[in-house]
């Protein structure tokens, strides 16, 4: 719990006299000023898998493949020059496949 340094201290003799019904009084305002979570909403913020997302779209620009750019006839994806390996059959195949 934090403690506020700047509070004027209590002394031996203040401690003492506080009385039983004070202390729980202080302990119920405490245990009541902890924050309300809604769990619909805590819920409503995850994605769960296998869920349906056909109402959702997707916003992203496609760009054609490049001329310094092949596709990998292994992992299917689209990989600059730099990445080519070999080639199999005639095929292209990227360094994380080889």
């Amino acid at each position: 719990m934090a403690t506020d340094y700047d509070t004027p201290r209590k002394t031996d003799d203040e401690l003492s006299e506080d009385s039983l019904e004070e202390l729980k009084a202080r302990r119920a305002d405490l245990a009541s000023s902890t924050v309300d979570v809604d769990e619909t909403e805590l819920a409503e913020s995850h994605e769960l898998p296998g869920a349906d997302l056909s109402g959702e779209e997707l916003t992203v620009r496609v760009v054609p493949k490049q001329e310094d750019e092949f596709t990998c006839s292994r992992c299917f994806l689209v990989h600059h020059r730099s990445q080519f390996a070999k080639k199999v059959s005639g095929q292209p195949i990227c360094k994380d496949c080889a």
